[in-house]
């Protein structure tokens, strides 16, 4: 029996003759239709919902690939941690200014508390292991230069977890937990 909503929509049109208009209420024609419907609507948004948290990981391997333009050849491992401490603190300009917007005795904007967020959540990240583009072999390197900003093309590079006291630990794709 079809599932998707166009395929039941066509069973339906086909068996009475493409007349969908007249469906009683709670015929089981009705009941198909809104129960494919109802399936579709529920991929659709299980799908947006994946989409906006992988797209965290996503703009974090853009913003390294974007740090890199310029130079070559593969990174050490104090400049791996710095590269990785200045993603974190990317956002500080834009905090600083938005924190000399606002007028005394005012609560911070929505702005404000977004970029708050992010950090402290990139902060507390980054003590455990933030999950990072490997940039210490060539080959890595060069995959990133290739890498066309979608998620599914991430699967070929290799990452790392970089974390606050120096250490940097392999780690896998997608990223789970402190893999």
């Amino acid at each position: 029996m079809a599932r998707a909503l166009s395929k039941v929509h066509k069973q339906i049109s086909k068996k009475r003759n493409g007349k969908i208009n007249n469906l009683h209420e709670n015929s089981r024609s009705a009941q198909r239709l809104r129960a494919a419907g109802a399936r579709e609507d529920k991929l659709t948004r299980m799908m947006d919902a994946a989409v906006k948290q992988n797209q965290v990981y996503v703009d974090r391997i853009a913003w390294f690939k974007s740090a890199l333009e310029g130079s070559v050849g593969a990174v050490s491992d104090e400049e791996l941690h710095l590269l990785t401490q200045s993603f974190i603190d990317r956002e500080d300009e834009q905090l600083a200014e938005a924190q000399q917007q606002r007028r005394p005795g005012r609560p911070p904007s929505k702005l404000e508390e977004q970029i708050k967020l992010r950090k402290d959540s990139e902060e507390r990240e980054f003590r455990g292991g933030l999950w990072v583009p490997e940039l210490r072999a060539e080959e890595s390197r060069s995959k990133l230069e290739r890498w066309n900003g979608d998620w599914n093309g991430l699967n070929t590079l290799k990452f790392v977890r970089v974390v606050k006291n120096g250490e940097i630990k392999p780690s896998s794709f997608p990223p789970k937990g402190l893999s």
